[in-house]
């Protein structure tokens, strides 16, 4: 089970994230994202997320690279994004 709670702070939009997100949540988010226009306009606020899966983090990690701003991002998760990043720059090195 999971939420997004939308709050407007000036000019960004902030959507509190909450429960689990997964590979079944990941269209619905998306959509969320998009109707709010600019991805460096949108804040996705973690902290109350409790369990993602690898199809989550992946999702996490596009948006960041897209300018969306993870704010309260776990540790677990951030680490997570990490490896996935460095694996990747391991690739394109090759």
């Amino acid at each position: 089970m999971w939420k997004v709670q939308r709050m407007a702070n000036d000019e960004l939009v902030i959507l509190r994230v909450s429960g689990q997100l997964e590979s079944e949540q990941l269209n619905e988010l998306q959509e969320v994202i998009a109707s709010e226009g600019a991805d460096e306009n949108v804040v996705l606020d973690l902290k109350e997320v409790r369990l993602v899966d690898q199809d989550a983090v992946t999702f996490l990690a596009e948006c960041e690279a897209n300018g969306t701003q993870l704010r309260n991002c776990p540790a677990y998760i951030r680490e997570w994004i990490g490896r996935r990043q460095d694996r990747e720059s391991g690739l394109e090195q090759s």
